[in-house]
């Protein structure tokens, strides 16, 4: 298969199971990717990835951008030797960080302008710049810089980033060279489906227009503006029609979402890819993800309970350590509590992805998601 080569193995419904291909690997779908914003996933190493079975792991423009500096990531070698990780990797453009912290944030039709959390320096960003960063960072698939909307936000506010997201992704899409790296555009709208829908027509405009001219083409595509304060139910609402009008030839990744009952249903609904930093944020405060639903290891009742944190898991910190051990690291305020958490936390997710897909390859997914929405974890998340 060439690079960047797409396949459909299955579907199940509207679910898909994906195999993509990168310079580091092939990576298949439905999958959830860990959050290494600057070259690390916190408190878990690379090999303890690779044990994990992660397929891609994400890494955050911004913040590699300011520290220690792109220059420095290329200088390396790239991000994959920096951190020394030879799988797929994929950076955020950044752009939701950069919106995230408005009291510093100048926008304007070019570009945008901020200042450094690091150290205030001020800082722009085109959308040329922003390519030129992620190639010098080197991951496998890189993201269009976009204004992501918050919620709630007024119509005319949503209609007019999805408008400068368009007109940005055709300006990263003529810019963005590097061969063995593809760009995925992002679809904006908030809550709005015919925006949406148009940010989506505006997307497959942009790349004929760009192949017509002998450019390239997406390589997938991002929804982004979603989980950004709205109820989920209100999510899924648009969340279906909004994924299923995408191409079918390419993956579809919903950019922030964590949440394992969020996953199940987003994949019924058509979508490929999740990120999101709440595995291993939620592990470092003492929960846990479980079959049984959420665990919060502070609670008393887990004193002298010294069965493992979760039996129907068998990832190393389940087969390895009982509930009061976890309980006492993390009243302790021990690092360990929330690495073992983290760990444990991560396999949950991409176990749970690994079974979705054999769900479509088996054509059963209407059954897998029957039955995990009856389980006792769907009715906590």
């Amino acid at each position: 298969m060439a690079l960047f080569d797409c396949t459909c193995e299955a579907t199940s419904g509207n679910a898909r199971a994906l195999s993509y291909e990168t310079a580091h690997g092939t990576f298949r779908t439905p999958m959830f990717m860990p959050v290494g914003t600057s070259a690390t996933v916190k408190g878990v190493t690379v090999r303890q990835l690779r044990d994990l079975q992660s397929q891609v792991v994400l890494a955050n423009t911004y913040h590699l951008s300011l520290r220690p500096g792109a220059d420095v990531v290329a200088e390396a070698g790239g991000v994959h030797a920096f951190m020394n990780y030879d799988g797929p990797m994929l950076t955020d453009s950044g752009g939701f960080q950069v919106f995230s912290l408005a009291d510093t944030l100048k926008l304007d039709e070019d570009g945008l302008s901020f200042s450094s959390i690091y150290d205030g320096a001020k800082v722009r960003w085109t959308p040329e710049e922003n390519m030129r960063i992620q190639e010098q960072l080197g991951a496998d698939i890189a993201m269009q810089l976009d204004q992501c909307t918050p919620y709630p936000a007024e119509r005319d506010f949503v209609a007019r980033a999805v408008d400068l997201s368009a007109n940005w992704a055709k300006r990263c899409l003529a810019a963005h060279k590097r061969p063995d790296q593809t760009l995925f555009g992002i679809v904006q709208g908030g809550m709005e489906l015919d925006l949406r829908l148009e940010s989506i027509r505006r997307l497959r405009e942009i790349e004929e227009e760009s192949l017509a001219a002998g450019g390239r083409r997406f390589g997938g595509f991002g929804i982004g503006g979603y989980s950004v304060g709205e109820e989920h139910e209100v999510m899924f609402q648009t969340l279906g029609p909004v994924a299923r009008a995408l191409p079918e030839d390419r993956p579809r990744y919903l950019m922030g979402v964590g949440n394992p009952t969020t996953l199940v249903r987003a994949v019924r609904e058509g979508v490929d890819m999740f990120d999101c930093v709440l595995p291993t944020r939620t592990a470092r405060m003492g929960t846990a993800f479980s079959s049984q639903g959420r665990m919060n290891l502070r609670n008393a009742k887990y004193t002298r309970d010294f069965t493992p944190l979760d039996p129907a898991c068998n990832c190393p910190t389940c087969r390895n350590h009982t509930r009061a051990y976890l309980r006492h690291l993390v009243k302790q305020n021990e690092m360990l509590g929330g690495i073992l958490l983290s760990i444990h936390n991560l396999h949950f997710l991409l176990d749970l992805m690994r079974r979705a897909r054999e769900a479509v390859l088996a054509d059963a997914y209407e059954d897998f998601y029957a039955e995990w929405m009856a389980s006792p974890a769907a009715q906590d998340y």
